[in-house]
């Protein structure tokens, strides 16, 4: 499974993290991480409750920069990459539709996907309001889809962003336990300095703090973003 050594050293990195009270982790410095390998298109990501988001946010801003349209097809979710392209099936009534990941939530009950009022009519859910679905990797987004990110929300401090390896490893390499991860961001690849993967955001934030004491600035974020 885990031919790809990046693969591994992002598991590795993420139970050791977990593992951790504090949060740091103890993985050596200047090292690089991405999400790479994952699950393979066709894989089912997740069964739970759909439910879709409409008037109230027509024309805000989603989680990923974008103004939410919702007669386009597009859907919130907690944690998969923003840009995964997904088939949602309704496994009440044998319905799909294929939406893009563009914002964040549901945070309501068991809910796992909020779906566009555009999506929710192609599944016929609408008058119910929810529905039971089963989620189908269609195309992978800014960063493909790993089976350990998919169902626990996960924070970090990001300290750094760079265009180039090279300058993501010195900034890493000056920070005792950060590590570089390979994301995409506006269709180019970029390299982000992390330090550790922490189970909430308060206990990010305290992490933060501790690192700004010594004079390292940076952010909370969530990792999965």
């Amino acid at each position: 499974m885990y031919k790809n050594p990046y693969s591994l050293l992002l598991v590795s990195f993420l139970v050791l993290s977990l593992l951790q009270g504090c949060g740091t982790t103890t993985m050596t410095r200047n090292t690089v991480g991405t999400l790479g390998g994952g699950l393979s298109r066709g894989s089912t990501i997740q069964q739970g409750v759909a439910s879709w988001y409409g008037p109230d946010f027509h024309g805000k801003k989603t989680a990923n920069g974008e103004t939410y349209d919702m007669d386009d097809l597009t859907a919130a979710h907690k944690t998969l990459p923003f840009n995964t392209v997904v088939r949602v099936e309704n496994l009440k009534n044998g319905r799909s539709v294929v939406v893009r990941i563009n914002d964040r939530g549901p945070y309501v009950g068991d809910r796992i996907i909020d779906l566009s009022r555009k999506a929710a009519q192609e599944m016929d859910m609408i008058g119910p309001g929810t529905a039971p679905v089963r989620l189908i990797l269609v195309e992978k987004g800014d960063a493909p889809v790993h089976a350990s990110t998919i169902r626990r929300e996960l924070f970090t401090v990001q300290i750094g962003s760079y265009q180039s390896r090279s300058d993501a490893r010195k900034k890493a390499s000056s920070v005792r336990g950060a590590t570089v991860e390979q994301r995409v961001a506006n269709g180019k690849t970029v390299y982000r300095v992390y330090y550790g993967a922490y189970k909430s955001r308060e206990q990010a934030e305290r992490i933060l703090r501790r690192l700004q004491s010594k004079g390292i600035q940076g952010y909370v974020k969530q990792y999965q973003n």
